[in-house]
């Protein structure tokens, strides 16, 4: 059932979607989701601005509001692996993992170099690509300042941006593909996030350490729980502000 006091809220006030998702900061297709799926529900931070924007209370759009031990309980439930740093990771997780991707094939990094290297990844890659899955790269813009920042904190400079360029060269075979999008973002990439459907690993950054000795969160959506989403919503963010390239010869900017 679509929660109908939502959209009745934002009816009477006379703003649309998107105008409601830009005061929020988040996409309108998120908020179409908070009326159309009943187990939608936005972050608290999220309802509490939600209600404020269409004068309302917050226990009028959303009843049944869970207690603080509900919501740590259901973000337990929706770990499944903590790895300390993502070089003890098994190989073979991140094609086991996009092997299940039926709706969502995400891949949010700066250069992931590594895994341009997985011969495995590619075969799942064009499998999913023949099946009519939608899958996304986001790689960081080689010429933007987060990546040159991000190559001074790990002590490699110009290698940063020489690594996603190379990287995009790996993947050559996979431009043009059906399905296969691939986007440059010039945000501050603050984890590596990695999904298939509900599933994802989230590599988080460390100021200073490289992505191989930072730790790796296996996590699952469950129902009740917000810490997938929470990342889900932030990979929508990123691709939503990237800017599309067709070949790795368009990437622009400074070469390095």
């Amino acid at each position: 059932m679509a929660n109908e006091r939502l959209r009745g809220a934002i009816v009477e006030s006379g703003l649309t979607l998107d105008q409601v998702a830009a005061r929020l900061g988040v996409s309108a297709k998120t908020v179409d989701r908070w009326i159309s799926e009943p187990n939608r529900k936005p972050y608290r931070r999220f309802q509490y601005a939600t209600a404020s924007l269409l004068q309302s209370e917050v226990s009028y759009l959303w009843q049944e509001e869970r207690t603080s031990a509900e919501v740590t309980e259901a973000g337990a439930a929706e770990l499944v692996q903590l790895y300390p740093h993502r070089s003890v990771v098994p190989n073979r997780l991140w094609p086991q993992l996009y092997a299940q991707a039926k709706n969502h094939f995400d891949v949010l990094v700066y250069s992931g170099f590594w895994l341009t290297e997985d011969a495995a990844f590619h075969r799942v890659v064009k499998e999913k690509s023949a099946a009519g899955v939608s899958v996304r790269f986001m790689l960081g813009d080689p010429g933007c300042a987060a990546v040159e920042a991000r190559g001074v904190d790990e002590g490699i400079g110009p290698a940063m941006s020489s690594k996603i360029r190379n990287a995009l060269l790996n993947y050559s075979s996979l431009f043009g593909l059906p399905g296969v999008e691939f986007r440059l973002h010039s945000t501050t990439l603050y984890n590596s996030i990695y999904r298939a459907d509900d599933e994802m690993l989230a590599n988080g950054h460390l100021y200073g350490v490289g992505a191989y000795m930072a730790p790796v969160l296996h996590i699952q959506r469950v129902p009740g729980g917000e810490l997938f989403d929470a990342y889900a919503e932030s990979v929508e963010r990123v691709w939503e502000n990237a800017r599309p390239i067709s070949s790795p010869d368009n990437v622009g900017g400074q070469r390095t």
